[in-house]
């Protein structure tokens, strides 16, 4: 397909996010059945619920473009989903292999929330409202579940900061940037206010 206006590569991105969420409602069952944490399990299970609502709306817009958004195979996400399958089979400790999970399933939310915030960005450029407030309430959804993510991952690595698991150095999934004279180290906090070097 030729990109040449910005109705066309809204289209992309929609067909792009419909395969992305399909892809997503196959690989949370497997997600489900490998969390040992049953907070994290539970999450998965719910996340997979809202991930078939996600499709629901994708479909909507696609009605109302009068346009088959199947067909497309998003590869980025292909990619992600095949990394968080080695995560899935894996062996271990259970605390540490949840913590893998995590990482892989926060890849994958990531890679949503970037992509739903442009298609989102274009269908305001278009003026597209009915569509925007369908792919916002997704974008809020992907963000929830990412918080949520990360809230799971520090109980399950609290004890290891403590010193009672494996290794005694402490955990932080906070961002670290090094400037690159003198190696000093910066901890960003979200939203970028508060910097502490």
């Amino acid at each position: 397909m030729s990109l040449d206006t910005l109705q066309d590569l809204y289209f992309e991105q929609i067909r792009d996010l419909y395969s992305a969420e399909q892809q997503i409602v196959d690989a949370l069952p497997k997600m489900v059945e490998a969390a040992a944490n049953q907070e994290l399990s539970d999450g998965f299970a719910k996340h997979l619920e809202q991930t078939r609502e996600h499709v629901r709306r994708l479909e909507e817009i696609g009605e109302r473009m009068e346009e088959k958004i199947g067909g497309k195979k998003c590869k980025g996400m292909a990619g992600l989903l095949k990394e968080g399958e080695e995560a899935v089979g894996e062996e271990g400790e259970p605390t540490i292999t949840d913590a893998g999970l995590i990482a892989a399933a926060q890849r994958v939310e990531h890679y949503e929330i970037a992509a739903y915030g442009c298609a989102r960005t274009f269908a305001e450029a278009l003026g597209l409202d009915d569509d925007v407030e369908l792919l916002q309430q997704t974008l809020d959804e992907e963000a929830e579940t990412d918080e949520k993510l990360t809230a799971i991952g520090l109980s399950l690595l609290a004890p290891i900061s403590e010193g009672e698991g494996e290794g005694e150095r402490e955990v932080s999934i906070e961002p670290e940037v090094r400037r690159s004279s003198g190696g000093a180290q910066r901890r960003a906090k979200r939203g970028g206010d508060d910097v502490r070097a």
